[in-house]
């Protein structure tokens, strides 16, 4: 067990409501002799409702106090408006519904150490997964000075042995015990059970959070339009909201056709191979909507160099390395390159899928093409459009030329006597 430096300053403990977290609140009271404090930050998932029954769990579980914060605001701006500039998805399917904002939280529970005067911070998270890095890599980064807790990690505890403390001692148990590990923000949802441990089943139906009735009672299809002003989600269906509205209404809508579940099979940041379940609604709708637009205001080469640094991107937000410089000089180029990704999308819905019907932009460079694809030529000729086929043709007919009487001569060419053929 770690040695804490001496003193009887609260432990704050990054609080998630979750298995892992609940067995914290009183183990470490047990094993440290010092009040804890629990600190949830709010980056998406938490109504009214779900924020107080976090706060009268964590004191039932023997919290001195419960700390959340606000901070879905703050989230959009440090990290998900670059994921939907950057159309970043991980595995070219998973978006980064949960793990974007443990750079985040981290971040803000350190803010609040200094502000609570305490020097001890208390994690959830297990040997085998991602957040260990993200936690303590931001954590190391931004506050040095602090000691790092992460006794389910260090001491390896199991979910049932976990489950048994809290029964044992007759405490409130999480909703999904210790079937299912649940994590939600505004960016989606994750979910991991004992079918994501191996690679050939996916998770029961009753298990998806967000969309569990979705193809069992399947919705009639609907249209809905989403605007964007330079890359951010700005408007639903003709109505200006803040982009967190938006990403919320999206949600709502996309997540009762099962739009945005998946199941991601990955590299973990640690080097080994990882499943884990996701329903990411408005992630999906979003990303692929802004793609879209994105292809109707930008050049191919604008296109094509932006993708160049989004894998590289979202490898860094997804290993905890957020903080690296080298983020702001990405999203540099991704602001830069939304100036006029600026248009309305619409999109249809139909059980398992969201299809864009249609983009619009002032900006459109399609519209400012006296051409039509396919039918008529605008500002060129018919005789301009032959001799632009015959030089693009030239590089090839080049190579041909140069090869001509050489390739049969070359070894091991079709037709050329191999070496068993000369024994």
């Amino acid at each position: 067990m770690s040695t804490l430096p001496p003193g009887n300053e609260p432990i704050l403990l990054a609080f998630s409501g979750g298995l892992d977290t609940s067995f914290l609140v009183p183990w470490l009271s047990e094993n440290y002799k010092r009040p804890i404090i629990t600190v949830t930050v709010d980056t998406g998932g938490i109504d009214a409702e779900a924020a107080k029954v976090l706060d009268q769990r964590a004191r039932a579980l023997g919290a001195k106090d419960h700390i959340l914060v606000e901070a879905k605001k703050d989230y959009f701006e440090q990290v998900i408006k670059y994921l939907i500039m950057g159309n970043v998805k991980r595995g070219q399917m998973y978006p980064l519904c949960v793990g974007a904002e443990r750079v985040m939280q981290a971040q803000t529970i350190a803010e609040y150490a200094k502000k609570l005067g305490t020097k001890v911070i208390a994690h959830g998270c297990t040997a085998a997964g991602n957040d260990q890095v993200r936690f303590e890599v931001a954590l190391r980064t931004l506050a040095p000075e602090l000691t790092i807790l992460a006794p389910v990690r260090d001491q390896a505890f199991k979910r049932p042995d976990q489950l048994k403390y809290l029964q044992d001692r007759n405490l409130t148990i999480p909703p999904y015990g210790a079937a299912y590990s649940v994590n939600r923000g505004l960016w989606g949802v994750t979910i991991g059970g004992k079918e994501t441990l191996t690679s050939d089943g996916s998770i029961p139906d009753h298990a998806w959070v967000l969309s569990k009735d979705a193809y069992s009672n399947p919705q009639a299809p609907e249209v809905h339009t989403i605007g964007f002003e330079k890359g951010i989600p700005a408007s639903l269906d003709g109505v200006k909201l803040d982009p967190v509205s938006v990403i919320e209404k999206v949600e709502t809508i996309g997540a009762k056709f099962g739009v945005g579940r998946g199941i991601h099979l990955g590299d973990t940041i640690i080097g080994t191979k990882g499943r884990v379940a996701f329903e990411a609604p408005a992630a999906e709708v979003l990303i692929t909507a802004h793609r879209e637009l994105e292809k109707l205001v930008m050049t191919g080469r604008q296109q094509r160099v932006k993708e160049m640094l989004s894998g590289p991107y979202g490898d860094l937000v997804h290993e905890g390395q957020h903080l690296d410089p080298v983020c702001r000089d990405m999203e540099a180029l991704f602001v830069n390159s939304q100036a006029r990704v600026t248009g309305e999308v619409k999109v249809q819905y139909h059980p398992g899928n969201a299809f864009v019907a249609g983009v619009t932009s002032p900006y459109s460079i399609m519209a400012a093409s006296k051409g039509v694809y396919g039918e008529a030529a605008g500002e060129w000729t018919a005789a301009d459009a032959l001799g632009f086929s015959k030089m693009v043709g030239l590089p090839g007919m080049f190579w041909t030329r140069a090869g001509a009487g050489q390739d049969a001569r070359m070894p091991g060419a079709q037709g050329s006597a191999g070496p068993a053929q000369n024994k």
